[in-house]
């Protein structure tokens, strides 16, 4: 199908249908069944907090604004007393917020060890349904137990620095395995050379053969040439097979992820109806 133009997205019903998918989930599937399929891509991004993962998606949904009628989904910590986002990561994508072809959306991870609000699912149908072409998501950095975003998205990039403790032991561990492109941020910092060749070894290793590229979200240094990269990957999968292989597990996701919140609304007081449920959705 092809690409509506951003302008002609109308961003503010956008934002109000979403303040009620996020909390009905029996609404949601109704509001998105009334909007025809149509292609779109989910653009994952994840590492450990303080990688410069808000500035590095601030640029790229700039990027791909250009191109592409973009929306971009940063998730936050939950508050303690509403559940709601801090909007820490909204407030870091200035460019982003500040360009009207962009629609930004803060949603809160609500606790989720997984990095993810189970309304993600519904979330970024509709924007894809609305008219969306990319839709970025930006996880919380929970760390190593941040891997939901693998059932979410066409492509993830694990986003990776210098000085924050991304040793050998934390690349091997699970969050290694969700990455489709290694991204080096923070460049200029010393030790990032040898933690870009760190990360080829330990993918040669693992029989991987995945890319590694440099980048500095603060002066810009690379992110022309990682957009092109996503885009490149997003082509290779889809010739290959892998795409469609993704999307039918983020639509198994999705019907799993809506059991769960119409069965938690209804029958919340049965445990072990509830475990049961947990265990589904993460086996």
């Amino acid at each position: 199908m092809k690409s509506m133009e951003p302008a002609k997205i109308d961003q503010l019903s956008v934002s109000k249908s979403l303040s009620l998918i996020e909390n009905n989930t029996h609404s949601a599937r109704e509001m998105i069944g009334e909007l025809p399929e149509r292609d779109y891509c989910v653009i994952g991004i994840t590492g450990s907090p303080g990688a410069g993962k808000s500035s590095l998606t601030d640029h790229l949904v700039c990027i791909s604004a250009e191109e592409k009628a973009t929306a971009v989904i940063a998730i936050d910590p939950s508050s303690p007393f509403t559940g709601g986002a801090f909007l820490g990561d909204r407030i870091r994508m200035r460019r982003a917020t500040e360009d009207p072809r962009i629609f930004v959306r803060s949603m809160a991870s609500r606790g989720n060890v997984g990095g993810l609000s189970p309304s993600i699912y519904n979330t970024v149908e509709f924007l894809g349904r609305s008219g969306y072409d990319r839709i970025y998501v930006e996880t919380v950095g929970a760390g190593q137990s941040e891997t939901d975003i693998a059932n979410l998205a066409d492509i993830v990039l694990l986003v990776l620095a210098p000085g924050l403790g991304d040793d050998v032991q934390t690349m091997k561990a699970g969050i290694m395995e969700i990455g489709d492109i290694f991204v080096i941020n923070k460049s200029d910092l010393q030790g990032a050379e040898q933690l870009a060749s760190r990360t080829k070894a330990i993918l040669e290793l693992s029989g991987k053969r995945l890319p590694v590229l440099k980048t500095d979200s603060i002066k810009g240094s690379g992110l022309k040439e990682l957009f092109k990269k996503i885009e490149e990957v997003l082509a290779d999968f889809a010739n290959s097979g892998r795409l469609s292989a993704r999307r039918n597990k983020r639509n198994l996701y999705n019907n799993l992820n809506s059991a769960y919140q119409i069965i938690k609304e209804h029958y919340a007081e049965n445990d072990k109806l509830e475990e049961l449920i947990r265990y589904l959705l993460e086996n």
